[in-house]
């Protein structure tokens, strides 16, 4: 399953993994330190004692280290606890309506779904779809005047449909006198769960992940009529 705006799912696991390879080491290095320090005491020239104090200072930052790691391995347990309160929290979300601030959308068992907002008053809107690889493969012209939403059910020009996936919406708008305005793009969709990787909260939304911190509405579903069907450009 595709993820927008999120970590990989083993981000936690590889911190994890750091901190016990560093505990490892530091706890290996610390005994072979004991080690050679009594061998040392138990064959110094009792007539010519040796200078301690360099060992007692390793001692001190060997101590410090041990307690450094301690604590961030506190700190992760602490963000742990956190991320499953957010999930829990974030579970409020099923079955809403979400809107992100992200041009990509799913296309899975619903349309694929975006709304925008154009800067001014366009004269004409063209829409492209691109697929993950960047391919144009749904181009459509608006009705100027159906601002709001724009979806796509992932008919291709051949009349087959696209495989489900994560697309991306760009919008050219004419404003007349070959002015381009600028326009806003956000997609939308129904979020079906939500599930973390141990750092970041992933809405799963129309067969896609698409990480909270993205998230910039919350809604009831819909029940208005659907926007008119954008008129297909020519081959």
């Amino acid at each position: 399953m595709t993820t927008v705006n999120g970590t990989g799912s083993g981000a936690a696991a590889a911190a994890a993994t750091q901190q016990q390879q560093q505990t490892s080491t530091i706890a290996a290095d610390f005994n072979m330190f004991l080690k050679l320090l009594t061998a040392q005491m138990q064959n110094q020239d009792p007539l010519d004692p040796m200078d301690t104090s360099e060992y007692a200072q390793q001692l001190v930052q060997y101590s410090q280290v041990e307690q450094s790691l301690q604590q961030t391995g506190a700190l992760q347990s602490i963000l742990a606890q956190i991320s499953s309160q957010n999930m829990a929290q974030a579970s409020a979300y099923i079955g809403k309506e979400a809107r992100f601030d992200s041009a990509v959308s799913g296309l899975g068992s619903d349309p694929a779904t975006w709304t925008y907002y154009v800067d001014g008053t366009p004269k004409a809107i063209t829409a492209k779809v691109t697929d993950a690889s960047g391919k144009v493969v749904h181009e459509a012209s608006i009705d100027p005047s159906n601002q709001g939403r724009f979806s796509w059910d992932g008919t291709l020009a051949d009349g087959t449909r696209a495989p489900e996936g994560a697309y991306t919406l760009a919008l050219t708008v004419d404003g007349g006198n070959g002015v381009q305005l600028n326009s806003t793009i956000n997609s939308v969709g129904i979020v079906k769960d939500v599930v973390t990787d141990g750092v970041n909260i992933l809405l799963g939304v129309n067969g896609i992940r698409m990480s909270v911190n993205g998230l910039v509405a919350v809604s009831a579903p819909t029940s208005a009529s659907p926007a008119p069907e954008p008129t297909p450009l020519p081959a």
